[in-house]
């Protein structure tokens, strides 16, 4: 088995959602000034780069991640491929029933993660969040910054997802990968009370 991160690179370039701070990288302590050691502060949003959504981002009565199922983080994910898409509704998406987790490849993953951000990128319309939510899906991962539409009235994607309890994480550098099922592993920061965190993330292939 070979894995591949599918992990956005922080870096103070990276994009972010308009509005978030900037990542940061800040120098504490370097040997170069005298210190025994090189230290360094970071600065950035818990939905910096590939990172989670706990359902409490959205619902105030939803789990903090440190109160998440932890199974979720591992296991096989089906990865669909929809590149001509403009938006993902129900009827877009396979006829049988989705596995409990779900993999969105569309073409944002073309997008550079360092470029200015895109109000114009592929996300899951409300019916295509209920359709996971009735075919029991805990997991939906996606190739950009947000599940849902920019600035979607009503927020009804996160809503419908996340108080169900459908763990959403956003994005993940799909570009290298077609439609198929494949092991996959996300490991959130273990922060306590936290609404939603930083990941690392990797999908394996076999060689």
């Amino acid at each position: 088995m070979r894995w591949i991160d599918v992990t956005i690179p922080m870096h103070p370039a990276m994009t972010v959602w308009p509005g978030d701070p900037a990542f940061t990288l800040s120098p504490a302590s370097r040997i170069a000034d005298g210190r025994s050691t090189n230290v360094s502060t970071i600065g950035l949003s818990t939905h910096t780069g590939t990172h989670c959504d706990a359902p409490w981002h959205f619902e105030d009565d939803g789990n903090k991640l440190d109160e998440v199922d932890t199974s979720v983080f591992f296991g096989d994910a089906l990865l669909i491929e929809l590149a001509h898409l403009d938006t993902i509704r129900a009827a877009d998406l396979p006829p049988e029933k989705l596995p409990p987790r779900v993999l969105f490849k569309t073409r944002n993953a073309l997008y550079p993660h360092d470029a200015p951000f895109r109000k114009d990128y592929v996300a899951l319309e409300p019916d295509a969040a209920q359709r996971c939510v009735d075919d029991g899906v805990c997991l939906v991962g996606v190739d950009y910054l947000s599940v849902a539409p920019y600035k979607q009235n009503g927020q009804d994607t996160h809503h419908i997802l996340l108080r169900n309890s459908v763990f959403v994480v956003e994005g993940l550098l799909l570009k290298e990968f077609t439609s198929g099922v494949y092991p996959f592993i996300v490991m959130p920061m273990h922060i306590i009370g936290a609404d939603g965190a930083p990941c690392r993330a990797f999908i394996g292939m076999e060689d």
